[in-house]
């Protein structure tokens, strides 16, 4: 079934109004079913950043330049898919009552930026960041994740 240009507008692009949990876990998988080919193209050039001079690898390499100039394209990509979740989920937030919908709506996004901040930091500073914070921020992202389908995709309208 296809969705019309104005179902769209109103999901994805304004936090205004409500909507049931079948609307929040349709909107939902949609953006998971737009975001899911990026990051598989991501893992396939991810390791093309792996570029070390010192090594002796060359000085350009194409694949890293091609790779570098996917994540900034990757980057604008997730942006808009979190926005477009918080307009989505800050609905659904409202329609079971919550006081503060959009902050609610937000907590997963951040928390994932977060974690996604210290897969890629870690390795970096790993002698003044330990492993285990990796782990923890990954730890309350699944958290978050799973409060956040139960109360918007499981639980029912008060």
């Amino acid at each position: 079934m296809a969705i019309d240009s104005e179902r769209i507008r109103f999901l994805y692009r304004t936090e205004q109004g409500r909507i049931d949990r079948a609307a929040w876990l349709k909107g939902a998988g949609a953006l998971a079913g737009v975001i899911t080919p990026f990051f598989l193209i991501w893992l396939a050039l991810s390791p093309y950043t792996d570029h070390d001079l010192a090594r002796g690898d060359p000085f350009f390499a194409p694949m890293t330049a091609v790779a570098y100039g996917y994540v900034i394209f990757l980057t604008f990509v997730i942006l808009l898919v979190a926005v477009s979740y918080v307009n989505l989920s800050a609905k659904r937030f409202r329609a079971l009552g919550h006081q503060a919908p959009l902050a609610l709506a937000g907590l997963a996004p951040l928390v994932a930026l977060i974690a996604s901040a210290t897969h890629w930091l870690q390795p970096r500073v790993a002698e003044v960041m330990p492993r285990f914070w990796v782990w923890g921020a990954d730890a309350v992202l699944v958290a978050v994740i799973a409060w956040t389908i139960y109360e918007l995709g499981v639980r029912q309208e008060g």
